[in-house]
């Protein structure tokens, strides 16, 4: 059964090493998608999600500048930062890895997300949702994400590894929504 990604209720946000003392955290504002969510045999389910590239945010406008310019993201040339899966490997009834492939500007690398499965809930509006989130480490420069500054104290500027966090809401799509699907 389709699913639809709820962006109002979805967050992909990140993490990483700054000056080699903190954290910067950050995250996307615009996350749009659909999931085959199959219940029965969840192995079978497949993930497709779009984040607008443009819609990085830190909390530090100077910063978010920085990021959609070409050292980074290039939202220009890059509007899309995409996640496609492969496959599902299923742990028990709440866990499980989902892998595919994540593509930053014009690199694809595979990744695994840890999933663990909230479940799922009939809404006040009449529409079922389930809940999931997802976490993963990368390193920024498979991407070719490689602009840095070395520190005068040693070490650099920004941290290579990030972790990624997704908090994702999903609603089921109706029976008269799948049949209105042209074949």
């Amino acid at each position: 059964m389709s699913w639809k990604i709820d962006p109002a209720h979805t967050r992909v946000v990140f993490s990483v090493r700054h000056m080699m003392i903190s954290q910067v955290h950050g995250g996307f504002d615009e996350v749009s998608g659909t999931v085959e969510f199959d219940e029965e045999h969840p192995t079978n389910s497949t993930v497709d999600v779009k984040i607008k590239a443009d819609s990085i945010n830190t909390g530090q406008p100077q910063r978010d500048t920085d990021l959609k310019a070409p050292n980074f993201l290039d939202v220009e040339k890059y509007p899309y930062l995409c996640f496609k899966s492969q496959r599902v490997e299923v742990i028990d009834d709440r866990h499980g890895k989902l892998i595919g492939d994540l593509t930053i500007k014009d690199v694809s690398k595979e990744v695994t997300l840890d999933v663990e499965y909230a479940g799922q809930v009939k809404s006040p509006f009449g529409h079922v949702s389930a809940g999931f989130t997802a976490s993963t480490m990368i390193d920024r420069k498979d991407w070719g994400l490689t602009w840095n500054k070395p520190l005068e104290t040693g070490g650099v500027l920004i941290g290579d590894e990030l972790e990624i966090n997704i908090e994702v809401e999903l609603i089921k799509e109706t029976e008269e929504e799948a049949e209105a699907v042209p074949a």
